[in-house]
């Protein structure tokens, strides 16, 4: 019997065994406490009207409300990405967890892994997520979680402190609010947004601080209310697009829009491309004047941007020109050499400044979790250092190892 010929499974109990197999193989849940949450927890029943298959499916969100644009403003998340999450939280019986961003499903996961002394809160901005949330946890009998309609920026101080703050929507900041309501050794988990690259970040409290014990790839809505993202997009030309949430970059969209047009230069590094998520995160948060270059597919079939940029890629702008990221293949380095495109009157400089910057990461980070961030509260110091990252309640630094 070929893959195609395989009978289409309709048992949830069978797709969910399937599911929390998968997502073993996967990495995605490594403890036997995740692993039985998972098994536990009838995930169908927090997505009545999708296909089984989907519900199921570990890598695929469920679709849950759009706005009046069609953009997805909550979601059912992947299953490998709550796996994922919920092992970064190492949560125990008797924890007292806020959930920010609520959907219903995760928090059901947070209670079978807290048990019966243990308190789980879910708080969402949006009235409509609340109510299908409640339901759905009354449904599937988890009517022992507490659901909220608040402003998840705000936290809950109704119910601190809190042994776990777990952030469901993509956060641009992290609120004093969530730091408020930790206990004295209290974990906070959050995807965190830095222009435009997101990881699930597991932070824990260092004295005043917050630093980091773990992080993975992440893909949230963003999060509404006074915690949105607050950020800058150009559109150069049809089709092509520059966009940052660093407030000290700035550029002048007619000027680059014209160094498009401009020869191209192009430096070859010699360093390998591979761990193209390590890679991006270490090119984010060290170019001195981060954004992303975003191109239409038509733009790249046209040639004049490389298809690095169809997902978004980071890129190192000035006032009037642009470096960007790509690749060639090349056996000698493993399969696949990093360069880098510029365009514009400063087109050499952006360049060599961006070669250097690859040649330094495959020389000395080129592995899986070899950034350390550390999130101080307040006012940003007079000098900052490389890797600084400004935000609206504090700052980002990472270290590199």
């Amino acid at each position: 019997m070929t893959s195609t010929d395989a009978p289409t499974v309709h048992d949830p109990d069978v797709l969910r065994a399937n599911m929390l197999r998968a997502l073993r193989e996967q990495d995605g849940v490594k403890t036997d406490r995740v692993a039985a949450a998972f098994a536990a927890v009838p995930r169908h029943l927090f997505a009545p009207d999708a296909p089984l298959k989907l519900v199921y499916d570990l890598h695929r969100t469920v679709p849950v409300k759009k706005d009046e644009h069609g953009q997805e403003t909550s979601v059912m998340s992947t299953a490998h990405l709550q796996a994922v999450m919920l092992e970064q939280a190492e949560v125990q019986p008797g924890m007292n967890v806020l959930e920010i961003g609520s959907g219903g499903v995760n928090a059901a996961y947070l209670q079978e892994l807290v048990g019966s002394t243990g308190k789980v809160t879910s708080v969402d901005i949006d009235r409509d997520v609340i109510d299908r949330a409640r339901q759905c946890l009354d449904d599937a009998g988890y009517s022992q979680v507490r659901t909220v309609v608040a402003d998840g920026d705000n936290g809950m101080p109704d119910g601190a402190p809190y042994d776990l703050v777990i952030v469901t929507v993509e956060a641009w900041d992290i609120p004093p609010a969530w730091i408020n309501g930790l206990t004295e050794k209290g974990r906070i988990v959050v995807p965190l947004s830095i222009v435009g690259t997101t990881r699930s970040i597991a932070f824990d409290r260092d004295g005043d601080d917050l630093i980091s014990c773990s992080y993975g790839l992440a893909h949230f809505v963003p999060m509404q209310g006074e915690g949105a993202t607050e950020e800058r997009k150009g559109l150069l030309r049809e089709g092509v697009a520059l966009q940052t949430d660093d407030m000290r970059v700035t550029w002048d969209v007619p000027a680059l829009n014209h160094a498009l047009d401009t020869p191209k230069v192009e430096r070859w590094s010699g360093a390998a491309y591979d761990l193209p998520d390590e890679l991006e995160l270490f090119l984010t948060l060290n170019l001195p004047s981060p954004a992303r270059l975003y191109a239409a597919e038509s733009i790249v079939d046209s040639g004049l941007i490389e298809a690095s940029a169809l997902k978004g890629v980071p890129a190192l702008v000035s006032r009037d020109s642009v470096a960007y990221r790509t690749r060639r293949k090349n056996e000698n380095t493993g399969g696949f050499e990093s360069g880098v495109i510029a365009h514009g009157p400063q087109a050499n400089s952006l360049a060599d400044q961006y070669v250097a910057l690859l040649r330094r990461w495959a020389q000395n980070h080129r592995r899986r979790g070899a950034a350390t961030f550390r999130y101080r509260p307040g006012s940003a110091p007079v000098v900052l250092p490389p890797g600084t990252v400004l935000r609206r309640h504090g700052v980002v630094t990472v270290a590199w190892h």
